[in-house]
């Protein structure tokens, strides 16, 4: 499974590349976007729980399931 950015409410502060650990997040057309064929949910990556771009975003469901 993978997560996805939603254009449309993405700031483009870029708060969520820095913290990915799979170096799936990068700018794209103004705003960010998650490259699917390596998003891992942060499964395997350290603490269960939320992903980390998730935590990092402050948008409300800026970053959701794909």
């Amino acid at each position: 499974m993978a997560l996805k950015i939603v254009k449309e409410l993405c700031t483009a502060c870029g708060d969520c590349e820095p913290v990915c650990p799979t170096m799936s997040i990068s700018p794209f057309k103004g705003v960010y976007k998650i490259d699917a064929s390596t998003c891992s949910e942060c499964e395997g990556d350290g603490e269960p729980g939320t992903p980390q771009c998730m935590e990092a975003c402050m948008e409300d469901d800026c970053i959701v399931p794909a």
